[in-house]
């Protein structure tokens, strides 16, 4: 029997949600570009999936996001965050876009998160996969 890895949660134009289930995360893999309303619309998305599998991290990819997306950083940091914490979530792992725009929305939304203590940022997914995985 084939042990299931990964299971779809969600997918649009901008973004796919899948569940892992070998390491317990969500993994969230961002494309192209994205805006306040997508960002709203798919962080939201994550909350919800955060709770339903009672999970305690994410692996958040923008290794393929496009452009720059400050305009949703401070909701990001000041809005959602809190409310990923407050779910349960203790460990989030970030991979940058090699966007330089992107990098900077993304510095910008951990700027504006009172427990930065929870995210770690990365240039590669297998980094933040290595660090979820020492994390309990």
């Amino acid at each position: 029997m084939k042990l299931l890895r990964n299971e779809i949660l969600f997918r649009d134009a901008f973004i796919a949600i899948e569940y892992n289930h070998s390491d317990d995360w969500i993994y969230v893999n961002w494309r192209g570009y994205v805006n306040y309303d997508t960002v709203t619309a798919g962080c939201e998305k994550i909350l919800e999936y955060l709770k339903e599998y009672q999970c305690h991290k994410v692996l958040n990819d923008n290794t393929n996001v496009e452009g720059i997306w400050s305009g949703a950083s401070k909701w990001v940091g000041q809005d959602w965050m809190p409310r990923m914490q407050e779910a349960g979530l203790r460990y989030f792992a970030w991979v940058y876009s090699p966007s330089t725009l992107s990098r900077l929305s993304t510095e910008k939304s951990i700027k504006h998160t009172e427990q930065k203590e929870i995210i770690q940022t990365f240039e590669s997914t297998d980094l933040a996969e290595d660090w979820l995985r020492s994390v309990v």
